[in-house]
């Protein structure tokens, strides 16, 4: 899939038409990514909007493949697998690598190997799953502010800060470097 990214090729290959997920992923995904265009503007970022788009559209794409009936997932992944899962799903359709690695290294404010042992998540404890490119930090952070159930409504900063202290003192200094890096918003 070299060239402009083809987000929607991808969507409509595992998301039905008038599903009750597909419509919970496109607005999740539609407000990370009208956040991370703005953060990217204000900013002055200068990454290509195309890139974020793509990238914001298609960073919860594994969704569908978990465990997760509130949103009318019926997969048998556990939900904290999802990035990963989309991840694996972009590199087997031959997307973008940088792509993949957003889905991979989206979720909270990134996730070391320490918080993995720690937390017993079901993902590989050897591994880190921090965003490192300015791409894969900006969704991370827009990604942040909007939930995928309940009113979908932005988040407040003190809200987004308090989830992010009672998963301990590390996570709470990761998504304060998000902050500082994207700003407040």
């Amino acid at each position: 899939m070299a060239g402009k990214p083809d987000y929607k090729t991808e969507i409509d290959k595992y998301y039905p038409a008038d599903s009750i997920v597909r419509g919970i992923l496109l607005t999740h995904s539609g407000q990370v990514r009208d956040l991370a265009l703005r953060i990217n503007a204000e900013r002055q970022l200068e990454i290509a909007p195309d890139s974020i788009e793509a990238a914001a559209m298609l960073h919860d794409i594994g969704i569908i493949f978990t465990d997760a009936p509130a949103l009318d997932c019926h997969g048998t992944e556990p939900y904290m697998r999802h990035g990963i899962v989309g991840a694996d799903l972009l590199r087997s359709d031959g997307v973008d690598e940088y792509l993949a690695r957003v889905a991979e290294r989206h979720t909270g404010a990134g996730l070391t190997a320490d918080d993995i042992i720690a937390q017993q998540l079901p993902l590989d404890p050897t591994r880190d799953y921090m965003p490192q490119t300015t791409l894969e930090r900006l969704i991370c952070y827009a990604d942040c502010f909007y939930s995928k159930s309940g009113d979908m409504q932005k988040k407040s900063l003190k809200r987004v800060r308090a989830s992010m202290a009672r998963l301990g003192e590390a996570v709470a200094r990761r998504f304060e470097a998000l902050v500082n890096e994207f700003g407040e918003v």
